[in-house]
């Protein structure tokens, strides 16, 4: 099977960051919700708004999967 244009699966540093703000802005945000603490739940919610923007920028920026600052790794699993 041939799918040399999508060895990345989305692995580049914006995506990577923008993931990694969102994952932890959901972990603090769960808890946050089960400990009824009304206002970080808010918080953390904005802060999933703010790694979508990150990482949309970063992307912009040239960090994602196409991008000019962005170069592949070969990986050996081939």
């Amino acid at each position: 099977m041939a799918h040399e244009d999508q060895d990345h699966h989305g692995n580049s540093p914006a995506a990577w960051t923008g993931v990694t703000i969102i994952l932890i802005a959901f972990a603090i945000g769960t808890v946050a919700f089960f400990l009824e603490v009304e206002w970080l739940v808010w918080i953390c919610g904005i802060l999933v708004l703010v790694g979508l923007l990150v990482g949309f920028l970063m992307g912009k920026l040239g960090y994602g999967v196409n991008g000019p600052r962005y170069v592949a790794r070969r990986s050996d699993a081939d």
